[in-house]
């Protein structure tokens, strides 16, 4: 399609006339500073966000509070308020999350537990039943012998 911008990788020294735009990284300052590039230093606006990463940045442990160390960036409002703005930290281990933990652990056990009664409790009426099960196939075999015999008592008596 024409109008549109051609994206093309560099491969050595080679660039194309048709190409719109480069995107360059510099890996190795000469002995010049080139002005408005390598002259001045541009602080990193973000930090990372995550708090094992933030502990692997500032050299932290785990008794240090990550929070403390979260790039932040502080500025005035409409207001006129100083604002101090940092990101959530994610994966950071707080009291509530550990109750929570706490709470799921417990709730699984105890529907371990509630299980395993409630299976053995149906062990023993599965049990139960088929003991009654068999003494009336018990009575009503002995039902039919003592018809038989006296059948054949009755019978002989004849």
């Amino acid at each position: 399609r024409t109008g549109e911008r051609k994206r093309k990788s560099v491969r050595g020294c080679v660039v194309g006339h048709d190409i719109a735009v480069l995107n360059l990284v510099v890996t190795q300052v000469g002995e010049k500073e080139v002005p408005g590039l390598t002259d001045d230093q541009v602080p990193r606006r973000l930090g990372p966000k995550r708090a094992n990463n933030i502990r692997k940045l500032f050299a932290l442990t785990k008794d240090d509070d990550v929070r403390k160390y979260a790039i932040a960036r502080t500025f005035t409002n409409k207001k006129g308020v100083e604002v101090r703005k940092s990101p959530k930290i994610q994966r950071l281990v707080t009291p509530i999350m550990l109750q929570r933990k706490r709470a799921v652990k417990s709730a699984k056990m105890a529907s371990i537990k509630k299980s395993k009664e409630e299976a053995e409790a149906y062990k023993k009426v599965v049990a139960q039943r088929q003991a009654e099960a068999r003494e009336a196939r018990r009575s009503l075999i002995s039902k039919r012998r003592s018809s038989r015999k006296s059948a054949k008592v009755a019978a002989s008596d004849k």
